[in-house]
């Protein structure tokens, strides 16, 4: 059985100690999902294991035929070569064999009389056997397709972010090491390369380490978490689910016994002040229980302090945003195409789909960043926009962290009306007093991401747009942006592909599908990808029965367009489906008006239940007639 073994693995990052002394051991098949806060060294000690980082001290100890293969945040690629050509470009075995092969391969057919060459191409060709290397290209352009690159023959240098990152997947996984090491895989991949990623993880024969933040991806995937904290690494069975589970038995066990352990303290310190009489000989061990106590109350227990975002905001009239019929074409990319949405005080508003059809951009032309081509965005005048975008705003990377915060308020009121100080702002962000006059550029890049998070909400907005909040926030500062969000009284606009994240903030859906083609759901992130799947293959089982018929030669009774009564239908059906949105939003204010009438909540819900399944009806219909427009 293949393993990876660690002794006193230790790494500092400047004056901070990142992790200390950890041992542990990978076997074959763990599947490992490594979790911490931003900074904490997660993504330094997968470049220890991998034996990237040379600064560290300890060891790892593995076989010589152990391999490992990383997926970085950032992949590092030939700018000038195609996507195929960047991927068997690589430094490992299997691409090293498959270069070596082409080229014995051209010469011998050159000179087919050579017995050397023959030797060369018969010792090539059994390695690339021993390697089942053979169908790599073909399995390479699978997996490539389930991770939506279509076009190979694009350079490396044409590529964006998320598509190199894809590429960069498919370079590793196709190897197929005995270590499988994974930073923030589902960043910049839609929920059918992650639903597929999982089912291929699934599968997976070697050993798992990752790191993401997406809380269904771990549930999925791994069979055990590694907490890394204060330096430590702390290990639980299960996934993520259950690692909650034991998280919160284990803190509250701890709190529970260091509250037993002041008890106590307090009644040994009465009696070791109750003179010498009391403290005799025989009493030794009870002095030494008690300078025991008394060291464990003077070092309490550390447990991961949590992100307290308690920011007050302007007030938010009942008008936000409202886009009439929006056209935006970029380059020969259709992002709008006469596309209305009225968006009110207190909604939640969640946006995903495939990626590169316009959903940053969307953001984009609300906060006034990017001009349609027609149409009209109407801004209500009480909208103060917070807009966290994909990339940090330039931040002079020789400006302090205090200095960078106060530049904006020298503190600010929170939802009580009470005052913070910037340091006690960051503080509560789990920036400790020691990192205040940081330098920025010594910072982690979650780090600063948590900074620029922290410096969005010091200038109070009552409008929220947030474009892939979860791609660099860990999952302790995500958890309480969640809890944040539900208790923001404005509006949120949130872009994201994590479907964890989608379902605890937005309520409804805009689901952008290419070609200015955007899908309106109220409801979770995960119902909706439930109703997709099935509605899938309840067509997919149409057309499979239907499959011979619709060889036939039928052209003289298909239907090519609609029929007057069908016209006049279309006509209106798009101010219905809108008109029911309004209802379903009218009726959902009233609910939260009515929160302590159960009997009215009772008749609002059944009222909601009736006009969901009515607008589902008209979307199902709208989606028919559209056919044969």
């Amino acid at each position: 059985m293949q393993t990876l073994r660690a002794n006193n693995l230790t790494k500092t990052y400047g004056e901070k100690l990142l992790f200390e002394n950890l041992d542990f051991i990978i076997n074959e098949h763990d599947r490992i999902g490594l979790i911490g806060t931003n900074g904490s060294g997660k993504t330094s000690l997968l470049n220890v294991i991998a034996g990237k980082d040379h600064d560290s001290s300890g060891e790892i100890i593995t076989s010589k035929s152990y391999s490992i293969g990383y997926v970085t945040q950032q992949t590092d690629l030939p700018e000038d070569l195609t996507v195929m050509d960047a991927i068997f470009s690589g430094s490992q075995e299997i691409f090293k064999v498959i270069r070596h092969y082409e080229s014995i391969l051209h010469d011998y057919s050159i000179n087919p009389g050579d017995a050397e060459l023959e030797k060369k191409y018969m010792n090539i060709e059994q390695k690339m056997t021993e390697l089942d290397a053979w169908s790599t290209e073909n399995e390479v352009k699978t997996i490539l397709t389930q991770l939506n690159v279509d076009d190979l023959d694009q350079k490396i240098k044409n590529l964006s972010g998320g598509q190199r990152k894809r590429v960069g997947l498919a370079q590793v996984l196709i190897q197929s090491p005995d270590l499988l090491i994974l930073d923030e895989p589902t960043n910049h991949l839609d929920f059918d390369s992650i639903e597929w990623l999982e089912e291929y993880l699934s599968r997976y024969k070697g050993a798992l380490v990752l790191v993401t933040h997406d809380r269904y991806f771990l549930d999925q995937v791994v069979n055990n978490i590694w907490e890394l904290s204060f330096g430590s690494l702390y290990k639980y069975t299960g996934n993520y689910q259950k690692y909650v589970e034991q998280k919160s038995e284990l803190v509250e066990q701890q709190v529970e016994a260091n509250h037993k352990a002041k008890q106590l303290y307090k009644k040994e310190l009465e009696w070791m002040k109750a003179g010498a009489k009391a403290r005799s000989t025989k009493q030794q061990a009870r002095i030494e229980r008690f300078n025991n106590l008394k060291d464990t109350v003077d070092n309490p227990i550390k447990t991961e302090q949590s992100v307290d975002i308690s920011m007050g905001q302007s007030r938010l009239g009942k008008k936000v945003i409202e886009v009439k019929n929006a056209y935006l074409k970029i380059d020969s990319n259709t992002i709008l195409k006469d596309f209305n949405i009225l968006i009110q005080n207190g909604q939640r508003i969640g946006i995903s789909g495939e990626n590169g059809a316009g959903k940053s951009s969307f953001l984009n032309v609300i906060s006034n960043k990017l001009p349609l081509d027609s149409g009209i965005v109407e801004i209500g005048e009480t909208v103060k926009i917070g807009y966290y975008t994909q990339k940090n705003e330039p931040i002079p990377e020789d400006k302090r962290v205090f200095e960078y915060l106060s530049d904006i308020a020298e503190n600010v009121i929170d939802q009580d009306g009470n005052k913070i100080s910037v340091a006690d702002l960051l503080e509560q962000f789990l920036f400790p007093k020691y990192m205040h006059g940081t330098l920025i550029r010594k910072l982690s890049g979650g780090e600063r991401r948590r900074l620029y998070l922290l410096k969005l909400l010091m200038e109070q907005p009552n409008v929220l747009l947030l474009d892939e909040p979860t791609n660099n926030l860990d999952i302790a500062t995500l958890t309480v942006l969640e809890n944040y969000i539900n208790s923001f009284a404005g509006t949120v606009i949130t872009v994201s592909h994590d479907r964890y994240f989608l379902d605890k903030v937005a309520d409804h859906l805009l689901i952008f599908k290419g070609n200015g083609n955007i899908q309106k759901y109220d409801g979770l992130f995960t119902d909706y990808l439930a109703k997709n799947k099935e509605n899938q293959n309840h067509t997919d089982k149409i057309k499979e029965v239907n499959k011979e018929d619709k060889n036939k030669d039928t052209k003289k009774n298909e239907k090519v367009k609609l029929t007057y009564a069908e016209k006049i239908e279309w006509d209106g059906i798009e101010q219905k489906i809108e008109d029911l949105d309004e209802e379903i939003a009218s009726i959902k204010e009233q609910m939260q008006v009515n929160g302590a009438d159960y009997a009215e909540l009772a008749k609002l819900q059944q009222d909601l239940d009736e006009k969901n399944t009515k607008s589902d009806q008209l979307m199902e219909r709208w989606e028919y007639l559209s056919q044969f427009v």
